[in-house]
């Protein structure tokens, strides 16, 4: 499969990276041998460049983002944006006070699938420092998603903070109104909003793990979304993080049998855990994760309306891991 794996990391992150590079490789890559893309906005150093590449089994590919992906473009108010960060700070709001990770998520949204080095893949399954994968996967997921033409996929969704998206609902309705030609027909609106679209609910699915199209993310539709959100500034002005803007354009743009939930995906992410469903399944899967802390069906979880709203059967047990 023409896939690769892709890290968003800083020449300190080279211990976090390595953990996380580890799981991948026990867990799955050492029988598939993927490539692995590294992106970062300084060049990387010897030092991270020697410990990635001997780690990972695939071929390692270092990528610096271009300057006008990782700063404030120019219809951005700059004054009006230091204030808001201001104020953020004071009502201790997550990275509120943070430029670098505006930038980040503005990249994650727009940018990491445009890099040069990302325009040889199709797939991608992005990685962060300091994960854990808590089971083995006996098969290849990128095959899976090009064989069942699935485009999105995910192992943990939730609510975000509300101060950090005020007004993205507005920009997506304006989206939607002036391209009524990008909304699939059979999408997932119910898993965002509870009224038919006129609010949202602040449903997504978390970003720091998924396995997507590439092809998809180029698309012109795609594209579009993107370009529309970043004009109305949000990124500057609020705090949009780059899990709603691709949860929402996947939920809105894809039909609703091109997602996908990857049950058997173990996952950890600071402080949220996706351990599967299913004694016999964690069994099959040689899986280290406590079933108790498993994320899915928890009150701030929004993985059981993608059930509902899917009509999936939830997996045998889930009653036990509830709240």
């Amino acid at each position: 499969m023409n896939a690769t794996f892709v890290t968003l990391a800083r020449n300190s992150d080279i211990w976090d990276i390595a953990k996380s590079i580890r799981q991948v490789e026990d867990r799955f890559n050492r029988r598939y041998n993927y490539d692995w893309v590294f992106l970062n906005d300084k060049p990387f150093d010897e030092a991270f460049k020697k410990v990635t590449t001997s780690l990972v089994s695939g071929t390692t590919h270092y990528g610096l983002i271009p300057k006008e992906h990782w700063s404030f473009p120019p219809h951005i108010d700059q004054e009006r944006a230091k204030k808001v960060r201001e104020d953020m700070a004071q009502r201790k709001i997550i990275y509120g006070d943070s430029t670098s990770y505006r930038h980040m998520c503005r990249f994650e949204s727009g940018f990491f699938f445009r890099q040069e080095l990302m325009m040889n893949y199709d797939y991608y399954w992005r990685v962060e420092p300091s994960v854990e994968l808590y089971c083995d996967v006996h098969y290849d997921p990128f095959r899976f998603m090009h064989e069942n033409k699935k485009k999105y996929s995910f192992v943990i969704s939730l609510y975000e903070y509300v101060e950090t998206i005020p007004t993205l609902w507005d920009s997506v309705k304006k989206f939607m109104k002036n391209h009524p030609e990008h909304i699939a027909e059979d999408n997932s609106m119910g898993f965002l909003s509870d009224d038919g679209g006129k609010t949202y609910n602040h449903c997504h699915f978390w970003s720091n793990f998924e396995i997507g199209s590439l092809r998809w993310l180029r698309s012109k539709a795609y594209t579009d979304y993107f370009e529309s959100l970043d004009q109305d500034g949000g990124f500057f002005y609020e705090r949009w993080g780059d899990a709603p803007v691709h949860s929402i354009a996947a939920a809105l743009m894809l039909k609703k049998e091109e997602l996908h939930f990857f049950n058997d995906i173990a996952y950890w992410h600071v402080p949220f855990t996706h351990c599967p469903t299913g004694e016999k399944l964690r069994q099959d899967l040689k899986c280290t994760c406590n079933p108790k802390d498993n994320f899915d069906w928890k009150g701030y979880s929004c993985t059981a309306r993608y059930f509902d709203i899917n009509d999936l059967d939830r997996p045998e047990g889930w009653e036990t891991q509830q709240d």
